[in-house]
């Protein structure tokens, strides 16, 4: 847990904001607290077992004045995002904010209640359908829907829908694109991504002033048991309607924006429009720090100007799957007017100075926003940033290489880190000159230096604890929550060692939910190259009735659908349940012949040797050490 104040740079900086940014407009607060209906008390949500996977009384300390140990506006977004409960959007629909990262919502119908993004976690979404219910009566669920493909809005559906309600079918519905784009995002490269979102999110550090704070979308990330229901139907284009337990929806599809697959909806008899992700009382990412695939925010713009058009017009009531509702439809057009040109101010200018020679890093420190935008509370850098984001759309058009050729072959950063402690006159004289620019203020620059002696001599004890020092700095003196994360959490972790990845959203739902073919795709992804270089390996396999062939050759594993291979040196028969806990590695396969789940045809051996070859992923990795 970080100890230190902020230095009088931040402080100083942090308190130019606090007069700089119009903190008397008071109108988000009033949206915030308005239809509150109530909370629980504590706001303590458990597992089974006890363990605790929510805890919003933490945040109790986010009021008064901000400290100097947090940007008074990033503070501002924790005060808001701390109004906790159960909310009436409109007539017929109810908000429950604040019970996990994401909100979820509840439209009555006829026989019941649609549930729409069942948060997080098992247990914060039955929490939360607990509370609606408590003041609303205990209606059953009619329809269970997803927003988009993101963890954040559909993990908790089986807090929501149980094996009765399944078995009746209770409908599950997402836009097209979902399961596949769900599974893929948290199994491909799901390790990497986990361990940088325990960065993003900081779930390691703690709430306080001088720890975390917030995530910019909701005060944190829960830790319960992460879930998916697959769809049963799907939304396939924009003007699709549908009358779900007598309630008229009609459908926007948005796929390529915050989520490659997404939607938002109108319910034209409430004069009601649901955003999802696409707008939200932030500036959004581009790139999210934690990774993915680039977003596109030409189209981003483009599906917001269509909102405008189709469906805000006529809406009294703008509500979304982060954050607060927003009232009246002036204020509608407004934000999401404003929320567009954000996206395409940001895609435009990027494009404008790409075109004129400069490189992403450059772009970064050229483009600020226009002061209309600026001075929104909503387009502010509380989870996005302007600077990441515009090097994201460098990154889209462009790639990772800037055309300067001297950038094209670098050294890896050990190697390099080395060969700059040697040429800066080594540990002791960059020690005494990044002492000196940390007296001076100039943190950036403090960690970009320091950071080449960490990673040449990762035993030097004093280097880590000034680049502890200036990340720390940096932290207390951003705007951004997934920045702030970043910085402390990187501080931390040269101080105490690696805390590891808290949360893994590759659960047995996420798994048994692979296609044969993402499973085989994942399979390729963990072959050991260099070992598997000299070996060949041909296995037929028949999955649950259906055909296909792995060759595995030159140290790669590619797979055919629909035929067998007659130079195959076994073929094996399995079903798409035990395939996954033969790749999971929770099986071996003796223990799936053994139980019946594995039949061999041929040299059965040659599968194990196939799975000797895999990698198995870190999940602790280093990142702010070699």
């Amino acid at each position: 847990m970080a100890t230190q104040t902020a230095e009088r740079p931040i402080a100083q900086a942090n308190e130019a904001a606090l007069q700089a940014l119009p903190f008397a407009d008071r109108d988000d607060f009033e949206d915030a607290r308005r239809g509150f209906l109530g909370t629980i008390d504590p706001m303590r949500i458990e597992a089974a077992d006890g363990r605790v996977v929510w805890d919003m009384d933490t945040y109790a300390f986010v009021e008064g004045d901000p400290p100097p140990t947090v940007h008074p506006s990033l503070w501002r977004q924790a005060q808001l995002l701390a109004i906790h409960g159960l909310f009436e959007v409109a007539e017929g629909i109810y908000q429950v904010r604040g019970f996990d990262l994401s909100t979820m919502h509840l439209i009555e119908g006829e026989k019941g209640v649609i549930v729409a993004d069942p948060l997080i976690s098992t247990e914060t979404a039955a929490a939360a359908l607990a509370l609606y219910r408590k003041h609303r009566g205990d209606r059953p669920v009619t329809a269970l829907m997803y927003s988009h493909s993101h963890v954040d809005h559909f993990g908790g559906g089986r807090g929501i829908l149980g094996d009765a309600e399944l078995e009746a079918g209770v409908p599950v519905i997402a836009p097209s694109g979902f399961l596949e784009h769900a599974v893929a995002e948290n199994v491909y490269a799901g390790t990497a991504m986990a361990r940088r979102a325990g960065y993003m999110y900081g779930a390691l550090l703690g709430p306080a002033a001088t720890g975390q704070l917030t995530a910019g979308l909701g005060p944190s990330t829960s830790s319960g048991t992460v879930t998916l229901i697959p769809p049963t139907r799907h939304i396939t284009e924009t003007g699709q309607e549908e009358v779900i337990d007598g309630v008229r929806f009609v459908f926007q599809l948005t796929p390529g924006t915050e989520a490659p697959s997404e939607m938002n909806f109108y319910l034209p008899d409430h004069r009601a429009f649901f955003c999802a992700e696409n707008a939200s009382h932030t500036l959004h990412n581009t790139l999210t720090l934690r990774g993915a695939l680039v977003r596109d925010p030409r189209i981003w713009s483009h599906y917001l100007n269509q909102a405008i058009e189709e469906y805000a017009r006529d809406s009294d009531v703008l509500f979304a799957c982060h954050h607060w509702p927003c009232w009246g439809t002036d204020r509608i057009v407004d934000l999401l007017a404003k929320q567009r040109d954000l996206y395409g101010y940001l895609h435009d200018q990027t494009l404008r100075l790409i075109n004129q020679g400069y490189t992403g890093n450059e772009i970064a420190e050229i483009v600020t926003l226009p002061p209309t935008l600026q001075n929104a509370w909503h387009c502010r850098s509380y989870y996005g940033s302007v600077s990441h984001n515009v090097k994201a759309v460098y990154q889209r058009y462009m790639g990772w290489f800037d055309g300067n050729p001297a950038h094209l072959w670098e050294h890896p950063p050990v190697e390099s880190s080395k060969r700059y402690v040697e040429f800066m006159g080594g540990s002791d004289a960059i020690l005494e000159r990044a002492r000196s620019s940390y007296d001076d203020g100039d943190f950036r620059w403090v960690a970009q230096v320091v950071n080449h002696l960490v990673f040449a001599e990762p035993d030097n004890a004093a280097a880590k604890e000034l680049q502890a020092a200036a990340l720390e700095q940096l932290g207390y003196g951003s705007e951004n929550a997934t920045w702030r994360n970043f910085f402390l959490n990187g501080a931390t972790e040269l101080r105490e060692g690696v805390l590891g990845t808290p949360t893994s959203t590759a659960s047995g739902d996420m798994l048994a939910n692979l296609t044969l073919e993402q499973i085989l795709d994942s399979l390729a992804i963990r072959i050991d190259g260099p070992r598997a270089a000299g070996e060949q390996i041909v296995l037929n396999w028949t999955v649950d009735g259906q055909r296909y062939v792995t060759t595995l050759v030159n140290g790669v594993l590619t797979y055919l659908a629909g035929k067998h291979d007659d130079d195959a040196v076994a073929s094996l028969t399995i079903g798409h349940g035990s395939l996954v806990k033969l790749v999971a590695g929770v099986a071996s396969p003796d223990d799936l012949v053994a139980a019946g789940e594995l039949s061999a045809d041929g040299d059965g051996s040659r599968l194990a040797a196939l799975l000797a070859l895999l990698d198995a992923p870190d999940p602790n990795f280093a990142i702010v050490t070699p």
